[in-house]
C-alpha cells in the first residue's frame, strides 16, 4: 500500500480487489452436473457431445436401456467421455445431478420426475405425452421441493410459434391447431400441439366464432377439444412433424406453422438454456418461449 494512499484511494482499491475476487470465483464456479435419461434416443445423443464439450456443463451419467456398461461416447461414435451407460435411474440420481435432462417416454416420465424431486433435483422434460393434470401435479411436487421444472418442445421455431400465437390468440378468438407426424406416433395429439392449445386457450378473452352451432355429422371431424381448443392430429407414412395454429376473423385468416426437418439437433440449444435457468426456477415453466421471453 502506498504511504499516501488517501481513505477514498484505499476504499476503491478495496472495492476493485472484491470485484476482481468475485469474478475469479464465478470463473471457476463448479459446471452444472447433468444427469441424462434417454441418452441413445434421438434427442438424447444429440445432447451428449454439447454437454460433454460445454464449460460450464458436466455429463455426470447417462441412462438408457441397452449398450449397459459402455462408454456413451464410444456407443455414439464420438471421442470417448468418461461416462458408462447405466440403466439404473435412481443409482445416477443418488450421485446428484444439478439437472435431470429426460427425453425418454411418457409412460416413464412421470416416475423419473418423482424420484428427481425426491431428491430436489430440478428437470427438464423434453419427453412428450403428458397432459395438463399431470404437469399440475408436477408442479405441486415441484414447488414442495424446492426446485424448478422445464417442459416443452426446445427447438427455436416451436418456441417463437407458441409466443407469437400468444399474442395472436388475445386478438383473434377462433383458431385451431394442426399437427402432422408419422403413422408411427402413438401419443395424439402431439406434446406440442396439446401444450399449444392449451396455453392459447388461456390467452382467449371472448368466446370462438361458431361454438354453438348444431354440427351435422360425425362430430369427430371437427378435432378433438383440448381445453376448448379444435385440434387435429394427422398421422400418415412419409410425415415430417409440424404444428401449425389458423386464426379466423371475419375477411381474413392468419396461419402460423413450424416445420421440422428431421435434425433432433434442433433441440439442443433450448433444452441446455433449460438446464442452465431450472436451478433458478421454483415449479414448473411450460414452454422454452417463457424462458425466452418471459424472463
Amino acid at each position: 500500500m502506498d504511504a499516501y494512499e488517501t481513505n477514498g484511494e484505499r476504499e476503491n482499491r478495496q472495492v476493485a480487489t472484491e470485484i476482481a475476487r468475485v469474478g475469479c470465483r464465478a470463473i471457476v464456479a463448479e459446471p452444472l452436473r447433468v444427469c441424462l435419461s434417454g441418452a441413445l434416443g434421438a434427442v438424447g445423443s444429440a445432447l451428449v457431445a454439447p454437454i460433454a464439450g460445454a464449460e460450464d456443463l458436466v455429463l455426470q451419467s447417462a441412462v438408457a436401456r441397452r449398450k449397459i456398461g459402455r462408454d456413451i461416447g464410444d456407443v455414439l461414435g464420438g471421442e470417448r467421455v468418461g461416462v458408462a451407460i447405466t440403466d439404473d435411474i435412481e443409482g445416477a440420481l443418488d450421485l446428484g445431478p444439478d439437472v435431470l435432462i429426460d427425453y425418454t417416454h411418457p409412460g416413464i416420465v412421470r416416475r423419473h420426475v418423482a424420484l428427481a424431486l425426491a431428491r430436489r433435483v430440478p428437470v427438464v422434460i423434453g419427453t412428450t405425452g403428458l397432459f395438463d393434470e399431470d404437469f399440475d401435479e408436477i408442479d405441486a411436487a415441484a414447488r414442495a421441493a424446492g426446485v424448478g421444472v422445464a417442459t416443452g418442445n426446445f427447438s427455436l421455431t416451436a418456441a417463437l410459434l407458441q409466443h407469437l400465437a400468444r399474442i395472436a390468440a388475445r386478438h383473434i378468438a377462433s383458431f385451431e391447431v394442426i399437427e402432422h407426424n408419422p403413422a408411427s406416433k402413438p401419443d395424439v395429439p402431439s406434446g406440442t400441439a396439446r401444450e399449444l392449445a392449451e396455453v392459447l386457450s388461456r390467452e382467449r378473452v371472448s368466446p370462438a366464432a361458431g361454438a354453438s352451432v348444431e354440427l351435422i355429422g360425425p362430430v369427430e371431424a371437427r378435432g378433438a377439444a383440448v381445453s376448448g381448443v379444435p385440434v387435429h392430429a394427422v398421422r400418415l407414412p412419409g410425415t415430417s412433424p409440424s404444428v401449425e395454429v389458423v386464426f379466423g376473423a371475419p375477411g381474413e385468416r392468419l396461419t402460423i406453422r413450424c416445420d421440422e426437418l428431421g435434425d433432433p439437433a434442433i433441440f439442443v440449444m433450448g433444452t441446455l438454456l433449460a438446464a442452465r435457468r431450472v436451478k433458478n426456477l421454483t415449479g414448473i415453466v411450460r414452454g422454452l418461449d417463457s424462458l425466452l421471453f418471459d424472463s
